[in-house]
């Protein structure tokens, strides 16, 4: 039996949902309501720091490969409780169909912490990059195997433009090549998840990290259960770690990042 592809579905979706959103905001309108926005927080330099590994704290209700993970979500809440347990950045997942994100989270979070916000999504077309940053994203996640070396190049030129910082994330030693051709792609993330499958493999890390330069700053996604999964990246030299699933599903979420980074 032939497994499904969620990515494509994810995808499917995705590309249905922004016609519709283009047409309650026309793009014209949405870069006009971006003119006069605060500055956004730099993301990249919070979570870069020598000799030490930072935290991407995630907040997400559910994923396709575990359905609902945290029952009463209250982003405000968590947020807060990353802030105060000293994390670096945070990211939030808005995509609604198959995570139960929203946009509008990210906003509601700014105003309770200060820090920088990554918007983790399917982003396929400039419409998605302005409407990141009217919502008020730092940062936006940008997946390799989704866009094509051209498109890439052309989203990142926006988000440059716009003061928004981009994770360019990849899961092969194809995609990362395709990434490494590209000019200013500086913070690249490794997803340990195959996105096709959602299959784990922490592997992914090890294989691909060799074929990182160093100047590059490096955030390893998925799969990160432990301490010691941690410490193991940290002495690989990764900059930051994006953990989601494993504080989403703690009852004690500060006491699960404190037990996480050893902090």
């Amino acid at each position: 039996m032939k497994k499904t592809d969620i990515l494509k579905e994810i995808v499917q979706k995705k590309k249905e949902k922004i016609l519709l959103v283009k047409q309650q905001l026309p793009e014209e309108d949405l870069k006009a309501k971006i003119q006069n926005l605060v500055p956004t927080r730099p993301f990249i330099e919070a979570i870069h720091k020598p000799r030490t590994i930072s935290l991407i704290a995630e907040i997400k209700k559910a994923s396709p490969s575990r359905g609902i993970i945290r029952q009463d979500l209250n982003p405000l809440e968590i947020a807060k409780i990353y802030q105060e347990a000293g994390v670096q950045a945070i990211s939030i997942l808005t995509e609604e169909d198959f995570f139960s994100g929203n946009l509008a989270y990210i906003n509601e979070v700014k105003s309770v912490v200060g820090l920088p916000i990554l918007r983790k999504d399917f982003i396929l077309e400039p419409y998605q990059v302005y409407e990141s940053r009217y919502f008020g994203a730092d940062a936006i996640l940008l997946i390799a195997d989704l866009l094509t070396q051209e498109k890439l190049s052309e989203l990142m030129q926006i988000a440059s433009e716009l003061g928004l910082d981009y994770l360019v994330e990849v899961h092969t030693e194809k995609e990362l090549k395709k990434i490494l051709k590209l000019k200013g792609v500086n913070l690249i993330g490794i997803n340990n998840r195959d996105l096709h499958t959602l299959e784990v493999d922490s592997k992914t890390t090890e294989k691909l990290f060799l074929f990182i330069p160093k100047d590059k700053v490096l955030v390893v996604e998925s799969g990160i259960k432990t301490y010691q999964d941690v410490l193991f990246l940290k002495i690989l030299g990764v900059s930051a770690v994006l953990v989601g699933e494993a504080f989403m599903e703690a009852e004690d979420i500060r006491n699960k990042v404190e037990e996480i980074m050893g902090w």
